[in-house]
């Protein structure tokens, strides 16, 4: 089952793909530049321990086109819209998975969101309602999916529309070691998404005593 990371030559995506990649899962690195991609796919390899599933990187199409269900937008806000209207064609029968967030601009503590409410709502209003869009992966920190000797340090809330999108990009995200648990429809990712600016604030505070932090969901202990 291989993967497209769309993005994927950015920080998150470059974690994600490594991280995939060594769960056994092949990755297709998109990317406007298809020459870049491949270049940083190699670098990546080259980080790979033996029996990791291969990285290829391919022009953003491609990508799209190798990935058996899963597309993985990871592009910076601005590029959101602008990237969604370039590979629609592609994502037919396949499931968009959002992890972006609308960080006001010059501002990373701040989110901007869109009229929709948020970048996962944006996404399925643009898509329409035959695309499946899963808001997921907002909260891990990208210095954290790189390095591959940490564990990654939080859990995982998964929203969309279509339960049985939910429960497949549920079950992708957990060959990550993470737990991953069903936020609800889409609406939820307005909750989510606005979590990472707070988690940007705290890991950039003096006050702190901590950086790359997560957050986790607490079972009771009674």
């Amino acid at each position: 089952m291989t993967i497209a990371i769309i993005g994927g030559t950015g920080p998150q995506g470059r974690g994600l793909a490594l991280r995939f990649a060594r769960a056994g899962v092949p990755v297709a690195l998109g990317s406007r530049d298809a020459a870049r991609a491949g270049d940083i796919a190699r670098d990546l390899s080259d980080r790979l321990p033996d029996g990791s599933a291969t990285i290829t990187g391919l022009a953003n199409d491609d990508a799209v086109a190798a990935a058996d269900d899963f597309v993985i937008l990871a592009v910076p806000w601005s590029g959101h819209n602008r990237t969604l209207d370039a590979i629609r064609t592609g994502l037919a029968g396949k499931i968009l998975v959002d992890i972006v967030v609308p960080l006001a601009e010059g501002d990373p503590k701040k989110v901007d969101m869109p009229p929709e409410g948020s970048a996962t709502e944006a996404a399925q209003e643009l898509l329409g309602p035959d695309i499946p869009v899963i808001g997921a992966l907002h909260n891990v920190s990208a210095h954290t999916l790189n390095q591959l000797d940490w564990d990654i340090n939080c859990d995982v809330l998964v929203c969309g529309d279509k339960l049985d999108a939910r429960l497949k990009v549920i079950e992708l995200v957990k060959t990550l070691g993470v737990n991953a648990y069903n936020a609800g429809d889409a609406q939820s990712a307005r909750c989510i998404e606005a979590i990472t600016p707070i988690l940007i604030r705290l890991n950039i505070s003096k006050a702190v005593p901590f950086t790359h932090a997560g957050i986790r969901i607490w079972a009771p202990e009674h």
